[in-house]
């Protein structure tokens, strides 16, 4: 029996969590947790959640990537959430997600802003677009992580977010899709939410940036 046990059980659990809650679409997304100093668990790849078992998540060693536990192959992201996990030391999961209406903001080359005072930051900061699954974003992504930003929208993906634990980070999965419906609200025409430091802040990311 894995010594992590407990801890695949706990992905698993917050995978079905996410997923009831439409962040997790089809067999997209993935979850990653910080085991210790060297390794982390995360998800299979193209896992359907709702069959996934405990000893089916993988764990790999946060430096180097290589498998020590897990039969099935990790997640394609598993790049990505070493990233997050190395830069953001003080943080213990990894959450990257296919969210609706934050991934739709993918789209469209702006940052969510986020409420003044949120533990990820102001915003979730656009990370230019690389192909998914490959070294390019993972670099794409390492190049722009800062220590007072723990959210990322990924260009014509979808977001990944760190905190401290994995009940931690779907909470911040639910205020990033909070967000980006303002954002989108605003957008079309209709009235963001009337609070001062906010609409300054969707106003600013209304306004055109460079071209990544």
């Amino acid at each position: 029996m894995s010594r992590y046990a407990a801890q695949k059980k706990q992905v698993v659990e917050a995978c079905l969590t996410l997923a009831d809650r439409g962040y997790l679409a089809g067999i997209g997304g993935n979850l990653a947790l910080r085991l210790d100093d060297g390794h982390f668990a995360v998800t299979p790849s193209a896992a359907d959640y709702y069959a996934m078992r405990a000893d089916d998540i993988c764990v790999l060693r946060l430096n180097t990537l290589e498998k020590v536990e897990g039969d099935l192959k990790p997640s394609v992201e598993s790049g990505l959430h070493a990233a997050m996990l190395r830069y953001h030391r003080q943080h213990g999961a990894s959450v990257h997600t296919h969210q609706p209406l934050a991934s739709a903001v993918a789209l469209i080359d702006h940052d969510i802003p986020l409420l003044p005072g949120d533990s990820l930051g102001e915003k979730v900061a656009l990370i230019p677009y690389a192909p998914s699954g490959t070294g390019l974003l993972v670099l794409a992504l390492a190049r722009r992580l800062r220590p007072d930003l723990s959210a990322y929208l990924l260009r014509n993906h979808g977001v990944i977010c760190a905190a401290s634990s994995l009940d931690a980070a779907i909470g911040a999965v639910s205020r990033i899709e909070t967000s980006a419906g303002r954002l989108l609200n605003a957008l079309t025409g209709r009235q963001p939410e009337p609070h001062p430091a906010l609409a300054a802040l969707i106003q600013t990311a209304l306004q055109p940036g460079p071209v990544a």
